[in-house]
């Protein structure tokens, strides 16, 4: 009997975007299940008790095994598919991906994409009212700071965490692409990163992120154009 693999998430959530990337990159055949989180459904609950996405769970025959958020899927991931290997193949790439892995979802989740997210998506979508322009110009100027850093690393290193695609390098795009979804990504300003994105766009494992739409949530007119 094969083994049976279901991610629960929402596909405009940077967390579950991470982990479909790397399930694509692996070529780990999985099953979609769209969830949408802010209503608490108890399906969610029942595997998650913090009610977040992504959850992977994975069946075996009478086996079960849930995985819950981020991290723990990832990790899971690079021990149950080694190959190929996204945390780098020497210990300074795998600390340094490491890094970087913790420096998008808390970092940049708190200074930039966390503004943006929630002035034009949260808000649409628990019907909270309009964006305050405020937070949405806190939230640029904070994506700007990043790609100013994104931008130095890059000019020394072939991706984010050295010589190899790593994890740092789909989280980096997961929380990135969500925000150019949005239209909010200044990728003119910024070629070396513009660059290092439209090699992750054209990846097998990111194109079914480019077919991303939900109900009420357009995306920008360049946001699945593999050229901008």
């Amino acid at each position: 009997m094969s083994v049976e693999r279901t991610l629960h998430h929402f596909p405009l959530d940077p967390a579950s975007r991470q982990v479909r990337l790397a399930l694509g990159e692996k070529r780990v055949p999985f099953t979609e299940a769209q969830v949408k989180y802010w209503e608490r459904p108890r399906e969610l609950s029942a595997l998650n008790p913090s009610g977040l996405v992504p959850v992977l769970v994975v069946t075996d025959g009478d086996d079960r095994l849930v995985l819950c958020e981020t991290r723990a899927i990832l990790d899971y991931l690079e021990e149950a598919s080694p190959e190929p290997a996204l945390l780098g193949r020497d210990a300074a790439e795998r600390a340094e991906a490491r890094r970087l892995l913790q420096w998008f979802d808390r970092k940049f989740e708190f200074e930039a994409g966390g503004y943006i997210l929630h002035e034009k998506m949260e808000k649409r979508l628990l019907g909270l009212g309009a964006p305050e322009l405020a937070n949405l110009r806190q939230g640029r100027e904070g994506v700007k700071n990043h790609l100013w850093y994104m931008d130095s690393l890059l000019q020394q290193r072939d991706w984010l965490a050295g010589r190899r695609l790593s994890l740092a390098d789909f989280a980096a795009a997961a929380h990135l692409s969500v925000i150019d979804y949005f239209g909010d990504v200044p990728w003119s300003d910024f070629p070396q990163v513009k660059t290092w994105y439209m090699k992750l766009k054209s990846r097998p494992a990111f194109r079914p992120l480019l077919l991303d739409r939900w109900p009420g949530l357009t995306p920008a007119r360049h946001y699945d154009d593999l050229d901008f």
